[in-house]
């Protein structure tokens, strides 16, 4: 007789496992109740969590494409969470692995920045830095002085031009829209308050913001804006700070 945990067991991997053995639970795997309930529940509430996750992209795809995505992915990456908020986390992935997955390459960036919005709207809240912060410095602080990006922002290397489609899909999912042209860029995503915002960034820029995430001084931010800068790379770098504040991107101690 089959213990108690070994019956779960086997009920789990019924569910999970495409290739398990169904054994007593194979006569009810068809029809619309007993154990078939749980079949088609498991696989219809993470397909509808995808949905959640990556609404831009299930609007380029439409339903029945993503569907059939959905089911795919299901199938290679089971969920792993306790909540289903993060399941789609390596969608991106599972995406970029096998480009012929989707009508067109340009999808995946799609999924980027739905992904990078629904994370950045669930980062956890910062005190942003004010100017007022920055005025307090003394000069001799400066060059050791080591400012935060927000818990929210995500820095993207996206290789099209997605961002208007991408709105126009949020803003009337039953918009037409053209293709999108190929720009590899970076694209930054973060949460100031309540709403996300996202923008372009230079190649300059992103990388002052990518080593001030690695915990980089101002003077080790100068010296990378150095390499791209045409003007002062101390001034650039200010510049960038002034609009960087500006926009909420960086936090307080």
């Amino acid at each position: 007789m089959s213990t108690l945990f070994e019956l779960q067991q086997r009920f789990q991997d019924a569910i999970l496992l495409a290739d398990a053995p169904l054994g007593l639970f194979a006569a009810e795997s068809t029809g619309s109740g007993g154990f078939s309930v749980y079949l088609q529940a498991y696989s219809a509430r993470l397909t509808a969590a995808l949905r959640d996750n990556f609404p831009t992209l299930h609007r380029g795809l439409g339903d029945d494409a993503f569907a059939a995505l959905a089911r795919a992915y299901i199938a290679e990456r089971p969920s792993h969470f306790r909540s289903i908020r993060w399941f789609g986390d390596s969608l991106v992935e599972f995406l970029a692995a096998v480009p012929e997955r989707l009508p067109h390459p340009a999808l995946v960036d799609l999924a980027r920045m739905d992904w990078a919005t629904r994370t950045a709207f669930d980062a956890a809240d910062a005190t942003l830095l004010g100017f007022e912060d920055v005025a307090a410095l003394r000069p001799d602080e400066w060059p050791e002085q080591v400012f935060k990006a927000v818990p929210s922002l995500q820095i993207l290397d996206l290789e099209w031009a997605v961002e208007p489609i991408w709105k126009t899909l949020n803003d009337d999912e039953q918009a037409a829209t053209d293709a999108p042209q190929a720009l590899p860029h970076a694209l930054l995503v973060w949460r100031p308050t309540l709403e996300c915002c996202w923008r372009s960034a230079d190649p300059c820029e992103a990388v002052a913001l990518r080593a001030l995430r690695a915990g980089a001084t101002f003077a080790e931010c100068c010296t990378r804006i150095a390499k791209f800068a045409t003007t002062e790379a101390a001034r650039t770098a200010a510049e960038f700070l002034q609009r960087w504040i500006s926009e909420g991107l960086l936090a307080r101690d």
